[in-house]
């Protein structure tokens, strides 16, 4: 391919996380059956190991047990966040969430990618941000370095890869603006 050689050995020789986050990654793998096998009602329990492990979780969350969490300690959840069924905080970066927000099951939150550019595609840990009230619908993709404004919603199996103003509605993939997002008095 005109003289461009990948060094997929370069980038599987390279350190990526130091001695304490791999000690901490592999407590967490460890511990990740006592939060998976935990019964659903169960959320302040699993909102404890979160915090044991490094997470800011704020009051009334509730994350189901068969969430995965790549690197709680890389995590934000702000009150009132809701995480469903199978959904992924693949959060090699950070990934902050709102005040009532919803990730709904089977959403993916990937903050983690390959610098595609060098050789030896290095690791990248973009943040993910997720702004209050917004609501990221099932199956959802929400790509690395992406902002998901205030009330905004991310519709089921979008691919959000560029930023979502507040309040509005995108769908499809790649995500595409469909509609601003209302809500009625009362409801």
């Amino acid at each position: 391919m005109d003289g461009i050689e990948i060094d997929t050995l370069a980038n599987r020789r390279s350190r990526s996380w130091s001695h304490a986050a791999l000690a901490g990654r592999l407590a967490w793998a460890l511990c990740r059956p006592a939060f998976r096998l935990s019964p659903r009602p169960l959320w302040g329990w699993r909102n404890l190991m979160l915090r044991a492990f490094g997470a800011r979780v704020g009051a009334g969350v509730r994350v189901a047990p068969s969430v995965r969490i790549a690197v709680p300690w890389r995590l934000v959840l702000g009150d009132r966040v809701g995480v469903g069924e199978r959904a992924i905080l693949y959060s090699l970066g950070p990934i902050t969430i709102g005040a009532d927000a919803t990730v709904s099951q089977g959403a993916h939150l990937c903050a983690g990618t390959h610098d595609h550019r060098h050789p030896a595609m290095p690791l990248l840990r973009p943040p993910i941000s997720i702004g209050a009230g917004a609501w990221i619908c099932a199956d959802a993709f929400v790509g690395p370095g992406v902002s998901v404004g205030d009330m905004a919603v991310v519709g089921a199996r979008a691919v959000a890869v560029r930023n979502v103003p507040a309040a509005t509605v995108v769908a499809g993939n790649p995500a595409r603006p469909v509609a601003v997002r209302t809500l009625e008095a009362g409801s």
